[in-house]
């Protein structure tokens, strides 16, 4: 296999492929040739204004790790991060509080948005901002695409008895940094998803593959919005590669994140099985070929099976990048042919 296209979020989605790289590099993965191409499809949904500021979390984290400047303790913002901008910001008492930018961050963000500003698509965006990291070892020669260039944002409503309709309506980085996914999420608004198309290289990504991974990235508001953009997911019905996914879901829970919540939010149970028959498998429609699940939920797999989905239990705790490797080539041997 050649040509490996991964639909990701951020922090999940990031340190799966530096796992992928790991075991390129290494010669781990079954089938995989030495000089294999990685697409990465990042999450837009996220991506807010703030404080005149276009910033993209996902796109960021992704490049951030894959340049090997990101803060591996937090796994999103730049290492060696300073703080004081977001300190005067706040003695001058500027809304909101809650979100703050580093001072290393925003340079990033200074660049995005004047080049947004100027007429340039998302897609060109990225790839100026890419060339900055992509000399690090690390990065491995992955090419980083936003899943559109139109704007898309996640919105959740949460309960408020003080607004007339006894709810209101958030943006996802009030709920996850302000409240902490602490609060029940009522429902969930991708505000301009339905009306965005696919950025270019997207659809060729996936129509080019040789394999495409969905990783242990949120299912609702990472991959689920990916997916949301129209013509994607038949993209995916369409592609002659095999489809496979890495649960997000061990023991019936989050390992990091809010899964849980979002998919409580949409009424999806939050187990490993749940979350693949979510997805569903390509011969009735869905997207996957294969799914693994953790060792924990192999009483899960039959399930699996039974809506036509090969499935596997195999460790699935990215603590390191071997650990990492070996959940990539338990998914690839999964669905590679014979």
């Amino acid at each position: 296999m050649q040509k490996i296209t991964v639909l990701s979020g951020g922090v999940g989605g990031a340190r799966f492929i530096q796992g992928l790289l790991h075991g390129i590099a290494r010669g781990s993965l079954p089938g995989i040739a030495a000089d294999a191409e990685v697409t990465v499809i990042a999450n837009t949904a996220d991506d807010l204004w703030i404080h005149g500021l276009k910033v993209c979390p996902d796109l960021d984290t992704v490049m951030y790790t894959l340049g090997d400047g990101i803060d591996t303790e937090r796994g999103w913002g730049r290492r060696e991060e300073t703080w004081s901008a977001k300190t005067e910001l706040a003695l001058y008492g500027v809304e909101p509080t809650w979100f703050g930018l580093g001072d290393r961050d925003i340079a990033t963000h200074l660049v995005r948005t004047q080049m947004l500003e100027s007429g340039y698509p998302l897609s060109e965006v990225t790839a100026a901002l890419c060339r900055r990291w992509s000399q690090a070892d690390s990065w491995g020669g992955v090419r980083l695409l936003p899943m559109t260039d139109d704007r898309v944002e996640t919105h959740v409503a949460v309960a408020d008895l003080e607004e007339p309709s006894g709810r209101r309506v958030i943006h996802f980085q009030e709920y996850w940094v302000r409240l902490r996914a602490e609060v029940p999420a009522e429902a969930l608004v991708f505000v301009g998803l339905e009306q965005s198309t696919p950025a270019p290289g997207v659809l060729d990504a996936i129509a080019e593959a040789d394999l495409v991974i969905l990783p242990p990235s949120n299912p609702v508001v990472s991959v689920g919005t990916i997916l949301g953009v129209p013509g994607i997911r038949e993209a995916l019905a369409g592609t002659a590669a095999p489809v496979v996914g890495l649960s997000p879901i061990v023991a019936d829970t989050h390992v990091h994140g809010m899964a849980k919540q979002m998919l409580d939010a949409i009424g999806v149970d939050v187990t490993a099985a749940a979350v693949a028959l979510h997805y569903g498998s390509r011969a009735a429609g869905g997207v996957l070929d294969g799914w693994l699940v953790d060792g924990s939920d192999s009483s899960h797999v039959a399930a699996v099976e039974s809506a036509g989905i090969a499935c596997a239990a195999v460790p699935l705790m990215m603590t390191d990048h071997d650990a990492t490797a070996a959940m990539a080539a338990a998914a690839i041997d999964l669905v590679r042919p014979a």
